[in-house]
C-alpha cells in the first residue's frame, strides 16, 4: 500500500437532510459516519448549531467519534466574519478555510477579475491569523471564457489561494479531463472533492445537471485523478455528493469503501 495515501473525509452536506432532520438523526447520522470509518468531516457545524450545539461542543462530538475536522467556514466576501471564522479554526485546529463563488462571478473576463480582488482580499484578511484560503469549483470555473479555463484566471491572479477541486464539476459535464485539470494546479491542491456521476449536463429539469452516484459507479476516472495531485501538498480526499440516484447513506458507505479497498485512501475501519 503507498504511504503517499491520504485520509478520506465526508463533506457534511452530503447527509444534510438526515443532519437536519432532528437532534437526534443528527447525533445518530454523525455516528454513522464515524463507524463507516472516515478519518474526518467537512461542514457540519451548522447543523449542529441548529440544535443548540455549540463549536466548542460539535469539536467535543467530533473528538470523541474519531472524527477530524478538515476545514473551517470561509470568510464572506465583505469580510464581516474574520474573528468568528478565526476562532472556529482555532477550536477546530485547522489553518484551511472553505470558500467559493457563484456562477455570476464567473461570466466573462471582467467578472472573474473583479472576482479575483475579491478573493485577494480575503486572503489578506485571514493570512494575519495564519490561515489560508481554499476556493471551491463547480462547473463554471472549468468553463472557458475567452478561449481559457476561467480557473486558470483565478490562479494566475490570485497568487495567494488555494484549490479545494472538486474533480466532478472539473470535469464540466465531459468536456474536460478531471486528471488533467487536477495536475494544472496540483501545487495549489490541498483538498480534493471526489464525486462521481453520469456527467449529464444542466437542463430545464435538472438545472445542476443529472444524478450523482457513489464513487467508483459514475464516469469519473477517479484513481486518475487522485493520481494527478501533489502527495506533499494534498491533505485529504473528500466524499461529497450533492444528490444521488441511489440511497444517499447507502452511496456515502459504497464510496467510502470503494476509496479505501481499492487503495485509494485510507479510513479508520
Amino acid at each position: 500500500m503507498s504511504t503517499d495515501l491520504k485520509p478520506v473525509a465526508l463533506q457534511l452536506y452530503t447527509l444534510r437532510e438526515r443532519l437536519g432532520e432532528s437532534k437526534e438523526s443528527f447525533l445518530a447520522t454523525m455516528k454513522k459516519v464515524a463507524d463507516i470509518g472516515y478519518k474526518g468531516v467537512e461542514g457540519g457545524q451548522g447543523n449542529a448549531a441548529a440544535f443548540g450545539i455549540s463549536v466548542t461542543e460539535y469539536k467535543e462530538l467530533l473528538d470523541d467519534l474519531g472524527l477530524q475536522p478538515v476545514s473551517g467556514p470561509g470568510p464572506q466576501p465583505g469580510l464581516s466574519n474574520i474573528d468568528e471564522l478565526a476562532e472556529t479554526c482555532g477550536i477546530f485546529g485547522v489553518d484551511v478555510l472553505m470558500g467559493g463563488f457563484g456562477r455570476d462571478q464567473f461570466k466573462d473576463l471582467d467578472t472573474i477579475k473583479a472576482t479575483a480582488e475579491t478573493a485577494n482580499r480575503m486572503v489578506e484578511a485571514v493570512k494575519p491569523h495564519g490561515l489560508q484560503l481554499a476556493l471551491h469549483n463547480h462547473w463554471w470555473e472549468f468553463e472557458r471564457v475567452d478561449g481559457r479555463i476561467a480557473q486558470e484566471y483565478m490562479a494566475e491572479l490570485c497568487p495567494g489561494v488555494f484549490f479545494e477541486l472538486d474533480v466532478y464539476w472539473a470535469a464540466n459535464f465531459g468536456a474536460n479531463d478531471p486528471a488533467a485539470e487536477v495536475a494544472k494546479f496540483k501545487d495549489r491542491i490541498p483538498l480534493l472533492h471526489i464525486k462521481d456521476g453520469n456527467l449529464e449536463p444542466p437542463s430545464p429539469d435538472k438545472p445542476g445537471g443529472g444524478d450523482m452516484t457513489a464513487v467508483g459507479q459514475g464516469k469519473i476516472d477517479t484513481p486518475a485523478a487522485i493520481a494527478a495531485a501533489s502527495p506533499d501538498v494534498l491533505r485529504w480526499l473528500i466524499v461529497e455528493l450533492d444528490r444521488c440516484e441511489t440511497d444517499m447513506l447507502e452511496a456515502v458507505e459504497d464510496s467510502y469503501r470503494y476509496l479505501t479497498e481499492n487503495g485509494l485512501g485510507l479510513g479508520n475501519v
